[in-house]
């Protein structure tokens, strides 16, 4: 039997490419019948991290193919997605309908802000799977955003209140959202138009797990009219840590490792004086984030009067109004850091620049993870058994934060609705508390996450909610293959 191939078209940012690359993986580990190849959309915007992801890939020994698609362009993800289609089109048509070393096309594989690629599926006559890198709840609201939009005809504002939001347990305050959903300038419109034509798609590809949502895997299976097949198949995790490897340095990891080892783990810390089951809280606040002067010495100040140790990804904002990641501090971080903050914490705790976060997060000795919220490192927070404080800067992290607090009751609030482009800056105080808290044996929370994470392994292995609607989805693609 002849192989059916999926073209994978990501947003080439690594909070999308990665967790799609590691689905293909999974894919391909899973059933022989399938070969992938993915489009690779270069553009000023892509990161670096992403960069040297798909560039490691495309070297190694993997089946996945890879295609470059070199097209200049400012602006990033939707319009970029637009400039591109009769370019990734004819990238199709010359290295997969027409390569006659290639299966025959089976479907397309689409980001969540590349829809328009839907037109391209449609005019090769094959179906087109929608990637949704985020969760099951923010899905349902993408989904209902163009009905509320078609009853109120205007984006939210701040002034509305307390919103019922299908896939959220509790109402959510407009305040907390996110400032995409505020601004009909600043992507309201291109957001609602893409909430539009995830009904177009054959499928929705989701990383997450029913265990995890179930509200929100509910609604959208029954509440929800005209969605399409839904597929929970998360976690879907880079769990060999090949996007860490790519920015660290083998003998800085190390070094970051061989510190966590000399930390005191659960067992001596109980039998020497009660403390909780690990000792270390971990701060890394994703591959773009960053903060600025007062707020990083809020954060050393905070953590200093918390008395906890810790280890701490601190980086340079990137220059304004540059879309790039954050830098490491060129001469060390004692140039942004409190006068003494160093030499007053060098028994418990560590500055380091990038951080090999799931190596970390897996590591007997931490107990504790200050997170922008990201969906990929709450997945990974989960999955190793570390409770978060939630500390949201970005894209759809407030609603994140919120589900995890209110909803989930699965990490510790130091905010909700913190913005990094507000201005605001959260006191050492808020700091010091919520990170006692997240660390406190006797918190509920550790309970909870320690239970999701042996829910979030089971997912994914035979028998598992997340096992089976993989299978579910590869019998879809194999039945409705050309």
């Amino acid at each position: 039997m002849k192989k059916a191939e999926l073209v994978f078209i990501p947003v080439a940012a690594a909070g999308h490419l990665i967790p799609q690359i590691e689905f293909a993986k999974r894919l391909l580990d899973r059933d022989d019948r399938f070969s992938v190849t993915v489009l690779v959309m270069q553009s000023p915007s892509f990161t670096s991290l992403a960069a040297a992801y798909a560039k490691s890939l495309a070297e190694s020994s993997t089946p996945i193919r890879f295609i470059n698609v070199h097209k200049s362009l400012e602006k990033f993800a939707t319009e970029f997605a637009d400039y591109h289609k009769a370019s990734v089109k004819e990238a199709i048509v010359n290295h997969v309908v027409s390569n006659s070393n290639s299966a025959p096309l089976a479907g397309l594989v689409v980001d969540m802000f590349c829809t328009s690629m839907i037109d391209v599926g449609n005019e090769l006559g094959v179906p087109s799977y929608l990637f949704f890198t985020c969760n099951a709840a923010y899905l349902s609201l993408s989904l209902y955003l163009p009905s509320r939009h078609d009853e109120v005809g205007r984006e939210f504002e701040v002034f509305d209140g307390e919103l019922v939001i299908p896939g959220y347990v509790n109402p959510f305050p407009s305040s907390g959202l996110p400032p995409v959903f505020l601004n009909k300038n600043g992507g309201y419109t291109t957001f609602m138009n893409h909430g539009r034509r995830f009904r177009e798609a054959h499928g929705i590809i989701v990383n997450t797990f029913e265990q995890l949502e179930s509200h929100a895997v509910k609604c959208l299976m029954n509440d929800l009219d005209n969605v399409p097949p839904v597929y929970a198949v998360g976690p879907a995790i880079d769990l060999e840590s090949q996007s860490d490897k790519l920015v660290l340095d083998a003998t800085r990891r190390d070094e970051i490792m061989k510190w966590l080892d000399g930390q005191p783990d659960s067992s001596i810390m109980k039998w020497l004086d009660n403390k909780p089951d690990s000792s270390v809280v971990f701060l890394c606040f994703g591959s773009m984030g960053s903060f600025g002067e007062e707020q990083v010495k809020e954060i050393a100040s905070g953590l200093e009067q918390s008395g906890i140790r810790f280890l701490w990804s601190l980086r340079k904002p990137p220059p304004k109004d540059k879309i790039a990641e954050p830098n490491e501090y060129k001469s060390g971080a004692q140039e942004v850091l409190p006068k003494g903050f160093l030499e007053n914490t060098k028994e418990i705790g560590l500055v380091c620049g990038w951080a090999p976060q799931k190596q970390v997060l897996a590591h007997k000795s931490v107990g504790g993870f200050v997170s922008h919220c990201g969906w990929n490192s709450i997945l990974e927070s989960l999955w190793f058994g570390v409770p978060i404080v939630t500390w949201p800067m970005y894209a759809e992290q407030q609603l994140n934060a919120f589900q995890m607090v209110k909803d989930l009751g699965l990490a510790v609030e130091v905010r909700l609705d913190f913005r990094n482009t507000s201005g605001e800056v959260v006191l050492r105080d808020e700091i010091a508390r919520a990170i006692k808290s997240v660390m406190d044996g006797e918190n509920g929370v550790r309970r909870r996450v320690k239970e999701k994470s042996e829910q979030s392994r089971l997912a994914v292995t035979e028998g598992g909610s997340s096992f089976a609607a993989f299978g579910r989805l590869i019998d879809e693609i194999l039945r409705n293959k050309p």
